[in-house]
């Protein structure tokens, strides 16, 4: 980037308007640059939004956020949602498996557990015995990279991967155990296993450094009014200060223009055009999904292009539906989560009022719950109509929970192509695309495809990609590499 914006006069064009290109603005106007964000949508936000049913103010995608990393909370203090931060009202879930609704279990790292008793009544006693067996095992070797499912599988056995792994990446991924990268998804485990023999072993050891080192405060928290007002008070303050946002502008070319060519005002070094204007900045923040970013790099980056069209993404839908409170009794908790080997259609749902006391209080006679459908590689539950979603969600929560009230209100909300999956391999694709990308001055990528699909994550990204132009590192090292942990907030929140 030109020195000269480090002194404020630089400009940067930020393409995309969802958390991470919203926290990118954000960041590059506290160094002094000027700031144009370009959304190709009518709306801000992204996979982030607020809504309403039956009165009631609630989130019709993300629903909480990781408390224990640092990047989306300080950002919510930063633009002034400090007062409206919420931690749920309870973090007690339950899991939907072998015919009951059973507590989580405590003791485990995203499913893996330290020993076989932290996972009773989950698993069956086969399972169980199947768990001890990891200690006698010869040392399995996880590479350069691993599915979590399949190595998991060859230590505990299937049934851990089934009953609870898969529920719960199913939640942030909307994805498949066996597919997904423990180096991406689940750092920690990854990073200890290359070390130990027995997983469970490698397990104990997280737990005791995290003992050590314990957190205080709520694992996760929410925004009263919903996460998704988090964008729109990021936006706020990013016009406040002078940023320029501008919806309703799809990028349609992404050009280098050496030496201020084309006319470029103040000799800029890349040339955007979003639907009838043309852009002259001195640096881009591309901060898009995947494939939309393959679309603008194509010309400049095709190499990056390349890469960043292999990244598949799992379609969802979020059924959000409300009842009169004299009607229904449900359990105690925050939800359920659902393995998949259950043969059940819905993957997890949340009893929003139970879970956030500011939902409960906007209006004590109304109780709001919410399903998700949708994991990766399933097209026919997704193809059902809105009519089609509500039955099956309420016939599985019949069946889960007995509640047999007619709603006074339901919506579904489709997110197609929404959570980017995470195979195996997943760091070396997105270090390359950052190689590729770095060859070229005054660029930037940033977003869920990279480094978490979380929103602390989606912001650490967009923190990063802003230093690299301004020759910080520190983003880099910090957020991406002491803060690996994904934020838990697909499927239904949990």
């Amino acid at each position: 980037m030109h020195a000269d914006t480090r002194t404020g006069t630089g400009h940067v064009v930020v393409i995309g308007g969802g958390i991470a290109g919203l926290a990118a603005a954000h960041r590059l106007l506290d160094g002094g640059a000027r700031v144009t964000v370009l959304e190709a949508s009518d709306r801000l936000g992204g996979k982030l939004l607020p809504g309403e049913i039956a009165g009631v103010r609630v989130d019709l995608g993300a629903e909480s956020m990781l408390a224990r990393r640092p990047e989306a909370v300080a950002l919510a203090r930063e633009v002034g949602l400090a007062d409206r931060l919420r931690p749920p009202a309870t973090a007690s879930a339950s899991i939907w498996t072998r015919g009951a609704l059973r507590p989580m279990p405590k003791g485990h790292v995203m499913g893996v557990p330290g020993d076989a008793a932290a996972l009773s009544g989950v698993l069956s006693e086969e399972g169980l015995r199947r768990i001890e067996r990891d200690r006698d095992l010869p040392r399995t070797e996880v590479g350069d990279d691993v599915a979590v499912g399949e190595f998991v599988a060859e230590r505990l056995g299937r049934e851990v991967v089934d009953r609870l792994i898969e529920p719960l990446l199913g939640g942030v991924y909307a994805g498949d155990a066996y597919r997904i990268s423990m180096r991406s998804a689940v750092p920690q485990l990854f990073e200890a296993a290359r070390t130990h023999t027995s997983l469970t072993e490698a397990v104990r050891e997280i737990q005791a450094r995290a003992a050590k080192h314990q957190q205080t405060g709520p694992v996760f928290t929410g925004i009263e009014g919903g996460v998704g007002g988090l964008p729109l008070a990021v936006a706020e303050s990013v016009r406040a200060r002078g940023g320029e946002i501008v919806t309703g502008a799809p990028v349609t070319e992404l050009r280098r223009v050496e030496g201020g060519a084309d006319g470029a005002a103040g000799g800029g070094r890349w040339r955007v055009v979003a639907g009838g204007d043309v852009l002259h900045a001195d640096a881009v923040v591309v901060a898009v999904p995947a494939g939309a970013a393959a679309g603008l790099l194509g010309t400049e980056a095709p190499a990056a292009a390349a890469e960043l069209a292999t990244v598949e993404y799992a379609s969802m839908a979020l059924i959000t539906l409300a009842y009169r409170r004299d009607e229904i009794a449900l359990p105690e908790g925050s939800g359920f989560l659902v393995p998949p080997v259950d043969g059940h259609t819905i993957k997890a749902s949340t009893f929003a009022s139970q879970k956030w006391g500011w939902i409960a209080e906007e209006d004590p006679d109304v109780v709001v719950l919410r399903t998700s459908v949708g994991r990766y590689g399933e097209t026919e539950i997704l193809g059902r109509d809105d009519a089609g979603l509500v039955d099956v969600s309420r016939h599985d929560l019949r069946e889960a929970t007995g509640l047999d009230a007619e709603p006074v209100e339901t919506r579904v909300t489709r997110w197609t192509d929404g959570l980017p999956q995470y195979p195996v391999g997943h760091h070396a694709r997105v270090a390359r695309i950052r190689e590729h990308v770095g060859k070229l001055p005054g660029l930037a990528v940033c977003g869920a495809a990279y480094d978490g699909v979380g929103i602390p994550a989606c912001i650490a990204s967009a923190n990063a990609a802003v230093d690299k132009l301004t020759g910080d590192r520190a983003g880099l090292t910090d957020a991406l590499i002491t803060n690996p942990v994904q934020s838990l907030h697909g499927g239904a929140g949990e």
